[in-house]
Order: structure tokens, then C-alpha cells, then sequence
């Protein structure tokens, strides 16, 4: 199964992040999850990979955040995901998987302990 990276190409970690991948000889599938956002199944798969909450894996200081009251503690954790899948902005990035495991590249070394 090939190595996966949501990339953004203007975040500096997730270029630090796929450069460190390809300096170690792996040459992952690149998605840009602005352009093309992981449905919602994707993400709660990737969220178990990661053993992440969805609220551990949010952006809290983007925009849409505060703009669409994402710091409620009652909402579901099904609601915060269908809101990072309508805004990608929000979905903490770079993250790489690896078949069965996950890992967010921040810091950017933290991906090569799924390799």
C-alpha cells in the first residue's frame, strides 16, 4: 500500500514534511485535501489511524472555527467532522498514513515513525 500525505503546499510543515519523505527514498500520492477533502468516512478513518478526536485534529484558529461556533463542547463529534470535511481549512495538516497507521507530521520527523 503506497504512503499518503494531505498536503497543503503553502503550509511550511507540510512541505518540510513530504521533502523529509522523499529525502528518505518514498515517493507518497499527494492530496491536496483543500482541493480534494477526505469524505467523512475517510476521516474518521484517518482520525482512528491517528487516535485523534475530531476536536484534536481541528484548526482553532482558522476562521471558520469561531465563525461557525466549532468551540461548543456539546457538539458531536460527527458534527465537527462534517465541518471539517465542508471546510477543509479546518483539518490540521500534513497528515501521512501508511497502511493500517497514521501520523501528523508535526513535527515533520514524526511521519517517519510509520514507515
Amino acid at each position: 500500500m503506497a504512503v499518503v500525505i494531505y498536503h497543503n503546499p503553502r503550509c511550511s510543515k507540510s512541505r518540510e514534511t513530504l521533502a523529509l519523505l522523499e529525502g528518505k527514498g518514498v515517493k507518497p500520492k499527494i492530496v491536496e485535501y483543500l482541493k480534494e477533502p477526505p469524505s467523512a468516512a475517510e476521516l474518521k478513518a484517518i482520525l482512528k489511524k491517528l487516535g485523534l478526536t475530531p476536536r484534536e485534529l481541528m484548526r482553532r484558529k482558522e476562521p471558520p472555527y469561531a465563525a461557525l461556533k466549532l468551540d461548543n463542547s456539546k457538539l458531536s463529534d460527527d458534527a465537527l467532522i462534517k465541518a471539517m470535511v465542508e471546510n477543509p481549512v479546518l483539518i490540521e495538516r500534513p497528515i501521512v498514513v501508511n497502511g493500517a497507521k497514521a501520523a501528523l507530521g508535526r513535527p515533520p520527523e514524526d511521519a517517519l515513525k510509520i514507515l
